[in-house]
């Protein structure tokens, strides 16, 4: 699908459910609705956002549409035009190196529904065709096993394990790789 702009950030790619796009200032209240809610975020990063860290988020993403072309974007649901959640592609440093990683985060409501896995699948195919990437991963939490799992729907494997410190907590992460056809994936 041929990348659009609409009047509510530029739509990068669709699945059957899904319009995966470019977020905009006015997608802020349905971020909160994600980065505030203590039980989503404790998965990922121990604990809520305060609204001046979800404002600060969603301004680094959007530095990273300029800067790169991609970023988190906003993941909305066809059926009722909401944004559920966010799934993208950012640069990571994992172990001293840049790899392209494909994240994740949903409000509960949508949670175990399928849309992180087709999201997370629809930005791997982005990487490989758009991007032209030879390899995506996905860094995930120990601790976290549906966020596991949707990788393993998105054909990818761990490749390694690393331990983060994040507000002062350790915290331990799988490093998940998908490879493009005939390609490995490395550390």
């Amino acid at each position: 699908m041929a990348v659009q702009n609409t009047k509510r950030g530029r739509i990068i790619t669709e699945t059957e459910r899904l319009i995966i796009r470019e977020m905009v200032q006015s997608d802020f209240d349905a971020l909160c609705k994600i980065l505030c809610d203590e039980e989503v975020m404790r998965a990922a990063y121990e604990s809520a956002f305060s609204v001046e860290e979800v404002q600060n988020w969603m301004s680094r993403h959007f530095k990273r549409y300029e800067e790169y072309g991609f970023g988190l974007w906003a993941v909305v649901l066809k059926e009722t035009n909401e944004m559920i959640g966010q799934c993208g592609l950012t640069i990571q440093s994992w172990r001293e190196k840049e790899i392209l990683e494909i994240g994740y985060l949903f409000q509960k409501a949508y949670w175990h529904k399928g849309y992180a896995t087709e999201a997370a699948i629809a930005c791997k195919e982005y990487a490989f065709s758009v991007l032209n990437a030879s390899s995506v991963y996905s860094m995930i939490r120990d601790t976290h096993i549906a966020s596991q799992n949707v990788a393993v729907r998105n054909g990818m494997k761990v490749v390694d394990r690393f331990t983060k410190n994040f507000r002062y907590v350790d915290m331990g992460f799988f490093l998940y790789c998908a490879k493009k056809i005939n390609e490995n994936c490395k550390k």
